[in-house]
């Protein structure tokens, strides 16, 4: 028969073994969660040129200040006769100066570079989409015309 020193000595070390499995396990688990969160928040989806009619840019946010802005992209005959379905991109610029560029550049048609991400961070913007790029800006607007659809590039006036 084994005395009492010898089965706590046992009871010990089996209580330490589990408590090494457990913090492996925990370690584990929770480098799993940061492997998660980097890939969903600063791993690119995707990226991609839009372009259409820049609307507007705004620098807006209470705790976090961001340059956040709309491009209407050309529209398409919808279901129903005399309607046009507008596509509007939602996007936030990641650089100030890019940001300053296209705040002068509203009603313009422009090109922007873009990158997708899986989720949105407050300090990054409002909009998975992050502008990064001004591809090109032009002074030509694109107006769909309603009679037989066709788009009509309208150049403005200088």
């Amino acid at each position: 028969m084994d005395s009492l020193l010898e089965q706590t000595d046992v009871v010990r070390r089996k209580g330490l073994y589990w408590r090494k499995m457990m913090n492996v396990i925990l370690i584990v688990v929770l480098s799993g969660f940061v492997v998660l969160g980097a890939i969903r928040y600063y791993y690119p989806y995707a990226e991609g040129v839009k372009s259409g009619n820049l609307d507007h840019v705004v620098y807006k946010g209470l705790v976090f200040k961001t340059y956040e802005g709309k491009l209407i992209q050309p529209g398409i005959r919808s279901s129903e006769s005399g309607d046009i379905q507008s596509n509007e991109f939602g996007f936030s610029v990641a650089k100030k100066n890019i940001a300053e560029k296209l705040m002068r550049a509203g009603g313009k048609s422009v090109e922007l570079h873009y990158t997708e991400y899986f989720g949105t961070i407050p300090w990054r913007g409002d909009s998975r989409y992050i502008v990064d790029e001004i591809v090109s800006i032009s002074d030509e607007k694109e107006v769909l015309d309603m009679d037989d659809a066709v788009v009509n590039v309208v150049r403005a006036n200088p």
